[in-house]
């Protein structure tokens, strides 16, 4: 009976192995991305590129390890999240509120320590922020509210209470 349930487990194993979610890959310009209406300083690029991107755009640079399944599903699963909450690829396509509002959930989660996950810098070691590129990159979210707040009216960045 043990071996029938392994050769069963063995065999969906095999299976799923030719089933894959479409990759987090849109080749191109993105209209809509953060840099074409605030300044990104290339020290915050480096930032995103090694602990954000991967979750907060449209590309992710993959490991090898993604080829497998289950695995691809449940790195699809956290890439599809992340870009749920913050999307910087499709930043600007958002109203003025909702992107004033996760530039203050960016600062909040950054000094809370909960970005970038610990299942994210387990694996992937140089994502894990030092306090001074924490401070870089909500410094620059800060910015990319001051911005907002001397070019649009309060009342149309922030919910009313």
């Amino acid at each position: 009976m043990l071996k029938k349930i392994l050769l069963f487990l063995l065999v969906v194993l095999v299976i799923i192995q030719f089933i894959h979610p479409k990759k987090n890959k849109s080749p191109g310009s993105q209209p809509n991305y953060i840099g074409n209406a605030f300044p990104v300083p290339a020290s915050v690029k480096s930032i995103l590129a090694k602990a954000c991107n991967d979750c907060h755009s449209n590309n992710t640079v993959y490991p090898w390890y993604a080829e497998l399944q289950p695995v691809h599903w449940w790195l699809n699963k956290h890439i599809n999240n992340g870009k749920s909450h913050l999307n910087l690829d499709d930043y600007t396509n958002r109203n003025l509120r909702y992107q004033y509002h996760k530039m203050e959930e960016t600062i909040e989660m950054l000094e809370d320590n909960k970005m970038p996950l610990n299942s994210y810098t387990w694996i992937h070691k140089d994502a894990n922020l030092s306090g001074e590129e924490k401070n870089t990159l909500i410094a620059w979210a800060n910015s990319i509210m001051d911005n907002m707040k001397a070019k649009y009216p309060l009342d149309s960045l922030v919910r009313k209470k």
